[in-house]
């Protein structure tokens, strides 16, 4: 039996990258289409960088999903 997980369209390697240069405006959260997230994200600068160290990681181990609640492509 396969446990395959659907996976949307945003790519991870795109998501990580912004998330690592731009992830204090939340940029990587426009991408995924997490648009109220990411506004809180600009304003709270990331949630002084310690919401953005949980979404890097989350994006590495492959548990941060998009708008639509998929898993990145890789």
């Amino acid at each position: 039996m396969s446990t395959m997980t659907a996976t949307g369209q945003k790519s991870w390697l795109v998501t990580t990258l912004l998330c690592f240069f731009l992830g204090m405006l939340g940029v990587h959260r426009f991408y995924v289409g997490k648009i109220g997230t990411g506004i809180l994200q600009i304003v709270t600068f990331g949630g002084l960088g310690i919401w953005v160290l949980i979404d890097f990681i989350m994006i590495l181990v492959g548990s941060f999903k998009d708008k639509q609640g998929l898993a990145l492509a890789r």
